[in-house]
């Protein structure tokens, strides 16, 4: 065989090679990530006075870091659930208030996240102001951790009442030492919200919306906010006073997992 025929038939080969890898299918890309539905959306587009102090998306919380899926600081509700908050709102400044969103949209994913780290006993690092008074063990027989939440509906929003003008809150140091969180509004770690009773979070029946050992001020306060959103349909969790669901919910069946960014709001 001639020097040029060898050379033609290695061409011929390497081809044939390019060929019968392009022809394969792709196997390997990237899975798009979900989007939210239309009807999402930034709850700062609709009101944008009402304070976001999103709290996963900092290590200041119960696991103690992150939280999976909470890409930006950012709420996002149903649109529906986001025009009566601005409702709630209106009327609250007129008393000298604004509203404060502690969470809003959770996807499944973070969800998921508390999953892991309620199965991970030994994972205590938070349990000194979120759960001082409760096993790690009864976390999902007591009902604080589930496997499904509201807030992945998009209807279900935590929050609370800060007094006008409104203070900063100071940033969360890790590793700072930790506080009860029933502890007096003076001890606990410092928020800028009117003085509830308990912090946001707190895996305690003093969290209960109307316990009776919460009296006077803080009773009052947790009323304000109690009445004030029912009044616009949201219905309130009696074992949180911070948390609310937008009724009717236009997705009571759907548990979303798209992220929390602004990216999830847009058309790919």
């Amino acid at each position: 065989m001639t020097r040029l025929s060898t050379a033609v038939r290695g061409l011929v080969i390497t081809l044939a090679t390019l060929l019968a890898v392009t022809a394969a299918p792709a196997t390997a890309q990237a899975k798009p990530e979900p989007r939210a539905p239309e009807n999402f959306v930034a709850l700062r587009t609709v009101d944008p006075t009402i304070i976001q102090e999103m709290r996963y998306f900092t290590p200041h919380n119960f696991v103690g870091e992150r939280i999976d899926g909470y890409r930006q600081p950012l709420c996002i509700l149903t649109r529906a659930a986001a025009e009566a908050l601005h409702q709630a709102q209106r009327r609250l400044l007129r008393q000298g208030y604004t509203l404060k969103v502690y969470d809003c949209y959770r996807p499944q994913r973070a969800v998921d996240h508390f999953v892991r780290w309620a199965e991970d006993l030994d994972d205590q690092a938070m349990k000194g102001e979120f759960y001082p008074d409760v096993d790690k063990t009864r976390l999902f027989e007591d009902g604080y951790i589930a496997e499904k939440s509201g807030h992945s509906r998009g209807s279900t929003m935590d929050l609370t009442i800060v007094r006008l003008p409104a203070k900063p809150t100071r940033p969360y140091v890790p590793g700072e030492p930790l506080v009860p969180c029933y502890a007096p509004q003076g001890e606990r770690f410092p928020d800028n919200s009117v003085d509830m009773g308990t912090g946001f979070d707190c895996f305690d029946t003093l969290s209960h919306t109307l316990d009776p050992r919460i009296q006077g001020e803080q009773r009052a306060n947790r009323l304000l906010l109690k009445s004030t959103l029912e009044a616009l349909g949201f219905v309130n969790l009696a074992e949180e006073w911070w948390h609310f669901t937008y009724k009717p919910e236009p997705y009571p069946d759907t548990y979303f997992d798209f992220p929390v960014s602004w990216n999830s709001l847009t058309k790919p």
